[in-house]
């Protein structure tokens, strides 16, 4: 199966550069969401980290 594939994808002319594509666009994102993290006030990371602990309803029995 994987000679099958191998051989229809060699005939593809520049299937080298879809690696590289995927490997900016992994590097990109990355990048961004670092960048985003780095921005966040401390309020906002802080009300972030409690979220799942502070799903439950202040009214409900907890479920253990």
């Amino acid at each position: 199966m994987l000679k099958f594939i191998r051989n229809h994808a060699d005939k593809i002319e520049h299937i080298n550069i879809f690696p590289l594509i995927g490997l900016v666009i992994f590097v990109v994102f990355f990048i961004v969401m670092l960048i985003y993290v780095k921005k966040m006030g401390r309020d906002e990371l802080s009300e972030l980290s409690h979220l799942p602990l502070d799903l439950q309803e202040p009214n409900q029995p907890m479920n253990l």
